[in-house]
């Protein structure tokens, strides 16, 4: 027997269907089958979510930060409580191992909580005057109505890393899930609910992105928006905001290099290496998708680095078993497939995987096995697009400067690894690394108090830290003229 889970949209504090009856079915990764259906979002239905929105802007303004972080911190310990299920929801519409799953949602829990108490410490700041008789100081205030796009690899944490600050801030919000994965993103907004959220400050909408999306991106009502996703989704939606001149946040593709050198800690590179490329079946947008190591030690780093992928178990995320579950979709898995065929049809040597797995309990779901390139040609696809799955190319380099050369040839700069025992070369390649996120000895963590973004292609903007939460305010500049007459 197949759970069902039947979704409806929260608008204006109420949870409803689209006036169009119509709705969207969500697929199990694993299985293939439907485990849900949500609304189908129309242009009306958003506009309705909009001017909710913009109906309880003032209201929510109004409420001091303490008052609003008392809200978040009870929407944070509603979904810590229910982290169980709304984990289990997670695996069964994203396909990640449930740990994985269980993980995120306390960790978005967390971020929750980290919103509402920086929200409460922020401040503006007095400025001294060059003229006699003014008082001079700047006041941060709330953005408006944000929207708020989110992506499906990981629904969860950018529930809480866009929606977290902009509520703290006193903004109000209307967040479109991702299609593929909108069932976490609304009981994630039913636990903010309970806590007591006024109606109308929190509205999602789910539907298409070309429908929802764009009427988020265009309607002039809305006064940021943020969006997490594919490069050419991003420009899309910029080019729509520019219209209304709206302030946009963009956090885009990447294909981040890591670098191996001769001197690395070579098992702890192979563990990173490992880890961050195969995580959430490799739908990671800071998982490191190019492999640069030194030649000196590539046969012993590549030895290492297998036998850490031929501990991976692929299989369905609810089984406790399991590693690394199914990439989320059909059309994510065909592009996987298109970046390694091209790979190998240049001359590149699959060492492991290159394929999907065979049997009865693959058959129906998006597996893919976790693969390893050698010998890639340097005008190979996988090298220059992103690869948003499991698989890794691995390239010979003759130093650490050959490395970093190869790495910043991409239009794309999220994050970026160097591996080494050396301080002075690790703060030189700091310096010369084109990305928002520079690693030594590590890959792929975002926290949530650090500042992430990219650079290039991969966007412009930043979630996570305090530095967000200054994303979602306008600053006042306020002069007081003090003179009396006859002063």
């Amino acid at each position: 027997m197949v759970e069902m889970f039947d979704g409806k949209f929260l608008i204006d504090g109420e949870w409803s269907k689209s006036d169009s009856g119509s709705t969207i079915r969500v697929l199990n990764p694993a299985t293939g089958q439907t485990i849900g259906e949500v609304p189908n979002g129309s242009v009306e239905d958003t506009k309705r979510a909009i001017d909710a929105a913009s109906q309880a802007l003032s209201k929510w303004r109004e409420f001091t930060p303490h008052e609003r972080a008392r809200i978040l911190f009870e929407g944070a310990r509603l979904i810590k409580n229910r982290s169980n299920e709304l984990g289990r929801l997670l695996t069964m519409e994203q396909g990640k191992p449930l740990s994985e799953a269980t993980g995120e949602v306390i960790e978005a829990a967390d971020g929750i909580e980290f919103y509402a108490e920086a929200a409460t410490k922020m401040h503006g700041s007095v400025i001294s005057s060059e003229i006699e008789h003014r008082n001079l100081w700047v006041q941060k205030e709330p953005m408006g109505i944000v929207g708020i796009i989110i992506p499906w690899n990981y629904p969860a944490a950018m529930f809480s890393g866009k929606a977290g600050p902009a509520l703290a801030t006193g903004n109000t919000v209307v967040l479109k899930p991702a299609s593929n994965t909108p069932l976490t993103n609304l009981e994630m907004a039913r636990a903010m609910v309970e806590a007591g959220i006024p109606k109308g400050v929190l509205n999602v909408v789910t539907g298409p992105g070309p429908v929802v999306g764009n009427e988020i991106a265009k309607n002039s009502k809305i006064s940021k928006v943020t969006f997490t996703g594919e490069t050419e989704t991003g420009k899309q939606v910029m080019r729509l905001a520019s219209d209304t001149l709206k302030r946009i946040s963009l956090e885009l593709g990447g294909n981040d290099p890591m670098i191996v050198c001769e001197d690395a800690d070579l098992e702890l590179a192979a563990t990173g290496a490992a880890n961050g490329r195969y995580g959430n079946c490799g739908q990671d947008c800071v998982a490191p998708k190019r492999l640069y190591v030194h030649k000196s030690v590539a046969e012993k780093f590549i030895k290492l680095f297998l036998d850490r992928v031929n501990l991976i178990r692929v299989g369905n995320g609810l089984d406790p078993e399991t590693t690394m579950g199914p990439l989320n979709n059909s059309a994510q898995r065909a592009d996987v497939e298109r970046l390694v065929r091209d790979a190998k049809d240049r001359g590149a040597e699959v060492l492991s995987g290159g394929k999907r797995p065979e049997g009865e309990s693959y058959a129906n779901g998006f597996f893919y096995e976790p693969t390893v390139l050698v010998s890639v040609p340097d005008g190979s696809l996988i090298l220059r697009e992103e690869c948003f799955g499991p698989a890794l190319p691995i390239v010979q380099i003759s130093d650490m400067q050959e490395g970093i050369e190869k790495a910043n040839d991409s239009i794309y700069g999220l994050g970026a690894s160097i591996w080494t025992k050396d301080v002075t070369k690790a703060m030189d390649a700091i310096g010369q690394l084109q990305a928002g996120t520079v690693w030594v000895n590590a890959c792929s963590d975002t926290p949530i108090n650090v500042p992430f973004g990219g650079i290039k292609q991969s966007g412009f903007g930043r979630d996570h830290g305090t530095e967000a939460l200054e994303a979602y305010c306008e600053m006042k500049s306020v002069t007081i003229n003090s003179k009396r007459s006859g002063q």
